[in-house]
């Protein structure tokens, strides 16, 4: 069975997909998808679909349905996961940690990443793209703004890191035991974060580090 991951190898929300494949013993092969020319993965989805990640299994063409819609993660738990990432008794409590770690962390950390992400690009078409698109929905400056706001910014992203950090203090995973897709959705965040050595976690947060190292080399049984 062939399964690939179309993805930014940065993107906090494809480093999820591909650690828990990983984490599954799943074997699939990635193709990073360039900013300047997304043309493959829109042929994929028949135009449907322009962002990533896009998983394809065999025939299928699996992507997201709806900006806060969890279809490819959904798709891994349902075909590979047999229900471990989105066990029942934990539904309640994803619904509500799912979106806090997509929505808003990920909101302040993206923007501690961008201005070093676009500063350490050496194509300047695919870093054209990226500005603007940011500029389009964030304003003209937008990426120099948070990078003159980057010490305000830290503080904001360790303060929203930090009940994690507590919750780990108590617990191996977020939920329990073992690693539920909130778990790899908080991983994609760091993942993002601390890309390439742009940032480092909160030095205070040492729950957080450790949890982060373990999942790194969790494999399901």
């Amino acid at each position: 069975m062939k399964t690939t991951v179309y993805q930014f190898e940065h993107s906090p929300y494809c480093i999820p997909v591909t650690q828990a494949l990983f984490a599954l013993g799943v074997p699939f092969a990635v193709k990073n998808i360039s900013n300047a020319d997304r043309k493959e993965v829109i042929e994929l989805t028949a135009g449907a679909y322009y962002q990533v990640p896009v998983l394809v299994h065999e025939d299928q063409v699996v992507f997201e349905s709806a900006p806060d819609s969890t279809d490819v993660a959904r798709y891994v738990d349902r075909v590979f996961a047999g229900g471990r990432l989105f066990p029942a008794g934990h539904d309640g409590l994803q619904r509500i940690l799912i979106p806090y770690i997509e929505d808003q962390v990920e909101g302040v950390t993206f923007q501690l990443v961008d201005p070093r992400y676009l500063r350490a690009m050496t194509d300047v078409v695919e870093r054209t793209m990226i500005r603007r698109h940011k500029e389009r929905k964030f304003g003209a400056g937008c990426v120099e703004a948070w990078e003159r706001d980057r010490e305000r910014l830290t503080a904001v992203a360790d303060a929203l890191l930090e009940p994690f950090d507590l919750m780990l203090q108590h617990r191996t995973f977020l939920l329990g035991d073992a690693p539920v897709f909130a778990d790899f959705a908080l991983f994609g965040i760091l993942g993002n974060l601390t890309y390439r050595g742009f940032n480092q976690l909160p030095s205070g947060q040492k729950s957080l580090a450790a949890w982060q190292q373990r999942l790194q080399n969790f494999r399901f049984a």
